[in-house]
C-alpha cells in the first residue's frame, strides 16, 4: 500500500473539500481509530453547522485543496459571462452532470452549472430540482469567491449577481 503525500495545510487555512464547500480547519488533531494512530484535519464548515475530520493522509487523495487563486476566479468570471450551454439530454442525465460538477470542488466546473442553471426574470421559471441546484452552485461559488477576495460573501455575491445580470442585458 502506497503512502498518500501529506499535504501542508495548517489551522486556521481555508480548504475547499469537493462535497462541501469553503470550510476552514480549526485544528490538526491525532486519534486513535480501531488501533491505528490518526492524524485528522479538523474541518469547520461555519454556515452549515457541521465539523469534518479527515485523515492528513488521504486529503489530496479525496481532493481536497486549497482556496483557488485570483486567478482562477477571474477565470471563473469570463465562464459566467459565457453563453449557456444546455445539452438537449434528459433532464436526469444532465442533473446527474451538474451534480457531479458541484461536488467536484473544481471552481470553472461550479460557475459553468451556474452558468447553465441561472434564469433571467423574462425566461421561463424553473423546476425545483434545477432551483436546488442552482442555488447549490451559486452558493459554493460565492463561498469560495468571498474567502479568496478576504471572506466578503456579501461583495462576492453582488459581484457574481452583476456578471449574471450583465450577460442577460
Amino acid at each position: 500500500m502506497t503512502k498518500s503525500k501529506k499535504p501542508d495545510f495548517r489551522a486556521n487555512e481555508f480548504v475547499v473539500y469537493p462535497a462541501h464547500g469553503v470550510g476552514q480547519i480549526v485544528s490538526i488533531e491525532k486519534q486513535e481509530v480501531a488501533g491505528f494512530e490518526l492524524e485528522l484535519f479538523v474541518i469547520s464548515f461555519e454556515k452549515d453547522k457541521m465539523t469534518l475530520r479527515v485523515p492528513t493522509n488521504k486529503a489530496t487523495e479525496i481532493g481536497m485543496r486549497g482556496l483557488s487563486s485570483p486567478d482562477v476566479v477571474s477565470h471563473a468570471m469570463k465562464t459566467l459571462k459565457g453563453k449557456a450551454k444546455v445539452k438537449r439530454a434528459m433532464w436526469s442525465r444532465r442533473a446527474q452532470e451538474y451534480e457531479q460538477k458541484i461536488n467536484s470542488g473544481d471552481l470553472i466546473a461550479i460557475a459553468e452549472v451556474v452558468r447553465d442553471l441561472h434564469r433571467s426574470d423574462d425566461q421561463r421559471e424553473q423546476s425545483y430540482s434545477e432551483r436546488q441546484l442552482y442555488e447549490a452552485a451559486l452558493e459554493r461559488l460565492t463561498r469560495e469567491v468571498g474567502a479568496v477576495g478576504g471572506g466578503d460573501e456579501m461583495a462576492a455575491a453582488k459581484q457574481i449577481d452583476d456578471v449574471l445580470v450583465s450577460r442577460a442585458a
